[in-house]
């Protein structure tokens, strides 16, 4: 949030749309680094020292996520605010998602190997690509539509 806070400020705008410049890509890389690096941590937090366990933490990750679509589909609330919400919510949920399909089951996890667990996140990824609509965006230096 510091980052973000500190990116605001400097530049006016947060929006990925934003990043046109040298100094806003090193705020969005530094938002990317710091939001991978304590997500990850934060998921293993909630799953390991909360008693939620892998499975536990996933949902309340997946929960806040929900909650996160209901209000962009039925508020005016900034979609800006929204997006980086969600992005940061996404770290925790890979953690917890990740050590519950390669943990010993006496962990808490399926214990299923690194690459059967990456592949089952693969597919998983790949349907939500193919099943869930697409939109194309428009980059701010361009006047056409993306293709």
């Amino acid at each position: 949030m510091t980052v973000l806070g500190l990116w605001r400020w400097s530049l006016g705008s947060i929006s990925v749309a934003s990043v046109i410049t040298p100094q806003a890509e090193a705020f969005y890389w530094a938002a990317i680094t710091f939001s991978q690096t304590l997500g990850t941590a934060l998921g293993d937090w909630i799953a390991d020292d909360t008693g939620l366990g892998y499975d536990g933490g996933a949902l309340v990750f997946a929960f806040g996520l929900a909650v996160l679509a209901v209000l962009y589909f039925s508020t005016t609330i900034s979609r800006v605010f929204l997006f980086w919400t969600a992005f940061i919510l996404t770290r925790p949920l890979g953690a917890t998602v990740g050590d519950f399909l390669d943990k010993p089951v006496s962990e808490g996890g399926l214990a299923l190997s690194r690459p059967i667990a990456s592949a089952v996140i693969a597919v998983f990824i790949i349907g939500c690509l193919l099943l869930l609509p697409q939109r194309a965006g428009q980059h701010p230096g361009r006047s056409e539509v993306a293709s």
